[in-house]
C-alpha cells in the first residue's frame, strides 16, 4: 500500500448530527416583558414560501425606551450595522423598534445597501407614533447580495394598525414567530424569557438570537470603543438609563456572545441589541450605575446570565455540531489572559476535530495554550489539564503540574462520547482570574453545509 493511501485511512465513524429540537419549547406568556409587540412574517427574501424572514419588534411603553448595542468589529461592517450605530448615536441611546430580515446579509452592497437599510428603518418608523428615526435594523444571510427591498417594505407596511394583515402581538406565538424570522441555517428558534426582582419590583426579560455558522463574535459598543452571523435582541420592561444599559450590555456580551465559537470566523453583521422600556412600573426611576449602584449591579448580572443562556444556544446549534464543550481556563494573571487562552483552544481546528473523533488528545490543548502571548509567561511545570463530564461523575486529569498522567483511555472515551463536557486548563500560580468559552466540534456535516451554502 502506498504512503498516500495509508494517510487517508480512518477509524472515525461519521456520526449523525443529534437533534436540537429539545432546546426549544413553549414559554409562559406571563414571563414576557410588558409593553412590546412582535411578529415574524414572510416577506419574500427567502425562496421558500411561508417561511418567516422578517421580524418586527415595537416598544409601546409610554415611557422613553433606552437602547444599547454591541456590534461587529469586522472592517467590512454591513449596512445595517452602520445604520444602527448611527441611530443610537443620534438619539443618545434611545430607540423604540427593531426590524430584522434573514436570507440576505445586506453586507458589502455599497450605496444601494445603505439606502435599503435606511428604507427599512423609515418603513418601520411609520409603525410608531413618533416622527423620529427610532428603529434599529439587522440583517443576516448571504454576503454581497442586494435585498428584494420592495418586498421587504411591503411586508413592513402590512403591519400598519389599519391593515387586516397585521399580526403584531405580545404572547408566546408572536415571540416565537419573531425568533423564527431570525433563522438561517439554525435548526430551532432560540428564545428565552425570565422574571426577576430588583428592589421589590418584578421585571421580565425575554430575547432571541440566531447563529449556527460563521460564529466567533468580537463585538463592542457603537463606534467600536475597545472593550453565519450572530444576531440577538433582548427586551426588558425595566427602566434603565441609556448609558448604564450600554455598560451593562458591554459587560454581558464580553462574558457571553464574545465567549463562543463555532468555526472561528467573525461575521460582517454580528449585532446584539437590548431595549429597556420601563413598562413594568411607571413610577420606578431609571436604574443608573451612579444613582442606584446596587440595583444596577443586580440588573447587570441578570442581563449577563440571560446573555450566557442565549449565547450557549448558538453553540448547541452549531452547524454539524455533535458536542457542546465548556472550555475553562483558571488561575491566570488577568481575565483577558484567561479569555485569550480559552478562545485559542476553542478555535483550534486540531482540538475541534479531536473532539469530533472523541480523542482525548490533550497535547493539542497544550499547544493551543502555549501559543498565546500573555501578560505573565506560563510556567509549563505548573499547568494541569482535566476532562470533566457533565453528569457529575469524577473528572479525568490528563496532566498535573506539567507531568502527564497514566490516562485511562477507556474513561477518556466515555467522557468524550457525552454530548456535554468541560475542558479545564489550570495555569497554576499566575493569578486567580478565570474565563469560560463555549465551543463545539468540527464534523463532516459542517463541511457539507458550508460547501454548498449559496446553492
Amino acid at each position: 500500500m502506498s504512503h498516500t493511501a495509508r494517510r487517508f485511512l480512518s477509524t472515525i465513524t461519521v456520526k449523525p448530527t443529534p437533534s436540537k429540537a429539545h432546546h426549544h419549547g413553549p414559554l409562559p406568556s406571563n414571563t414576557f416583558p410588558k409593553g412590546y409587540l412582535l411578529t415574524g412574517i414572510h416577506a419574500g427574501v427567502k425562496k421558500v414560501s411561508g417561511v418567516p424572514d422578517l421580524g418586527i419588534i415595537l416598544s409601546t411603553s409610554s415611557k422613553p425606551t433606552s437602547a444599547a448595542g454591541c456590534f461587529t468589529r469586522n472592517a467590512f461592517k454591513a449596512a445595517p450595522v452602520v445604520v444602527s450605530e448611527d441611530i443610537l448615536a443620534r438619539n443618545g441611546g434611545r430607540a423604540r423598534a427593531v426590524v430584522v430580515n434573514s436570507g440576505c446579509a445586506n453586507a458589502v452592497t455599497g450605496k444601494q445597501g445603505m439606502d435599503d437599510a435606511w428604507a427599512m428603518v423609515k418603513a418601520t418608523d411609520a409603525l410608531l407614533p413618533s416622527t423620529n428615526s427610532e428603529t434599529l435594523v439587522m440583517s443576516t444571510g448571504v454576503i454581497g447580495q442586494n435585498l428584494p427591498i420592495s418586498k421587504v417594505l411591503s411586508a413592513i407596511q402590512s403591519q400598519q394598525a389599519d391593515q387586516p394583515t397585521r399580526t403584531l402581538q405580545n404572547n408566546f406565538d408572536a415571540w416565537e414567530r419573531a425568533a423564527k424570522a431570525f433563522m438561517t441555517t439554525d435548526t430551532f428558534p432560540k428564545l428565552r424569557s425570565r422574571v426577576f426582582t430588583i428592589d421589590g419590583v418584578e421585571y421580565r426579560m425575554a430575547g432571541m438570537d440566531k447563529g449556527a455558522g460563521m460564529i466567533h463574535p468580537d463585538m463592542g459598543p457603537p463606534k467600536g470603543q475597545l472593550h453565519a452571523t450572530l444576531l440577538g435582541c433582548i427586551m426588558t420592561d425595566a427602566a434603565v438609563s441609556p448609558r448604564s444599559l450600554q455598560n451593562a450590555l458591554t459587560y454581558a456580551v464580553d462574558r457571553s456572545f464574545n465567549s463562543i465559537s463555532v468555526d472561528g470566523d467573525m461575521s460582517t453583521n454580528d449585532t446584539i441589541l437590548v431595549l429597556a422600556n420601563g413598562a413594568a412600573d411607571g413610577a420606578a426611576a431609571e436604574i443608573d450605575e451612579e444613582h442606584s449602584k446596587d440595583a444596577f449591579e443586580q440588573f447587570k448580572q441578570e442581563l449577563t446570565a440571560f446573555a450566557i443562556d442565549l449565547a450557549q444556544l448558538v453553540v448547541r446549534d452549531g452547524e454539524g455540531a455533535t458536542k457542546f464543550v465548556t472550555v475553562t481556563v483558571k488561575n491566570a494573571a488577568t481575565y483577558a489572559d484567561a479569555h485569550k487562552i480559552a478562545s485559542r483552544i476553542s478555535t483550534s481546528a486540531l482540538v475541534k476535530t479531536a473532539l469530533y473523533g472523541e480523542d482525548a488528545n490533550w497535547g493539542r490543548i497544550l499547544a493551543a495554550t502555549g501559543s498565546v502571548p500573555l501578560t505573565r509567561e506560563v510556567d509549563p511545570k505548573t499547568v494541569s489539564v482535566s476532562f470533566i463530564p457533565a453528569d457529575g461523575t469524577a473528572a479525568l486529569p490528563v496532566l498535573v503540574n506539567g507531568e502527564p498522567e497514566n490516562v485511562d483511555e477507556e474513561r477518556a472515551s466515555e467522557i468524550l462520547r457525552q454530548e456535554d463536557f468541560e475542558l479545564c486548563v489550570d495555569l497554576g500560580g499566575l493569578g486567580e482570574a478565570e474565563a469560560k468559552y463555549w465551543t463545539c466540534d468540527f464534523s463532516y456535516e459542517y463541511v457539507r453545509i458550508n460547501g454548498d451554502y449559496r446553492s
